[in-house]
């Protein structure tokens, strides 16, 4: 009986310790201070168990349909490229702020369709990514992963040359009928600096193919396509940033 009271009351006392830590407010929640490693791995293994568990039984639909995957391509590049990059981006201003860091898409990993369509679809507490599913039908979700499997063997122009339409432009949205705002700001290579972002995303007055006093068209978006690529891609990268007035990165 001794034991077992001991054990009670040894349990009321870590309660009460942890609900006075709780209430302290010592714990830090500032994303810019890291977990440490042992919360760190409890909400990493806790999180694909979860995944793995609920993507159970899934009919994954034929993802080698190449309308699809320039479809998943399209909203990849308006919806995730801030967080989960893109072949030739190292870092965005979005997502260097981040805790955790989202995966790089770009190298791979160990998702079954299945898994990406269900984390996709519902999100992930906790992490910032967010539950498409509640804005997005699935055919539009399979896009997506139908894209995501064909992602870590794409090169910066191939990835880029998929958004392209018959005429060599890359269109303004996805294809259907929605929008998601303007992301091209949260998209700015972060290795330009913030003073480069800011200037990039706010300008001056002129909007993008418009003209400035001596007549030279301002395109901001396209500076950000690396010295290396093509012109062609660089082309297709301005296409893809180019916004109206949300060039803050919100749709407002």
């Amino acid at each position: 009986m001794r034991i077992l009271l001991g054990a009670v009351l040894a349990l009321l006392l870590l309660a009460l310790g942890g609900v006075s830590y709780i209430y302290s407010g010592a714990y830090n929640v500032a994303a810019s201070d890291a977990h440490a490693a042992f919360v760190e791995w409890t909400f990493h293994k806790t999180m694909h168990n979860s995944v793995e568990e609920h993507a159970e039984g899934i009919d994954v639909p034929d993802l080698d349909d190449e309308q699809m995957v320039a479809q998943g391509a399209r909203a990849y590049q308006q919806m995730c490229v801030s967080c989960h990059l893109r072949p030739g981006l190292e870092n965005t201003v979005m997502r260097q702020g981040l805790n955790p860091q989202p995966p790089v898409l770009a190298e791979g990993g160990h998702w079954a369709p299945a898994e990406q369509f269900w984390i996709v679809k519902h999100g992930i507490k906790m992490t910032g990514m967010p539950a498409w599913g509640e804005t997005h039908a699935d055919q539009e979700l399979w896009e997506m992963v139908a894209f995501l499997q064909r992602l870590p063997e794409l090169s910066e122009s191939q990835y880029f040359a998929l958004m392209e339409t018959q005429d060599g432009n890359a269109p303004q949205d996805d294809g259907h009928d929605h929008n998601h705002g303007d992301m091209s700001a949260m998209m700015q290579d972060s290795s330009q600096g913030h003073h480069a972002q800011v200037e990039e995303a706010h300008g001056d007055t002129a909007q993008p193919g418009h003209h400035d006093d001596n007549g030279e068209a301002k395109a901001a978006s396209a500076s950000s396509a690396p010295e290396s690529s093509s012109p062609s891609t660089q082309s297709t990268v301005a296409s893809a940033q180019e916004d109206d007035h949300y060039a803050d990165g919100h749709s407002h």
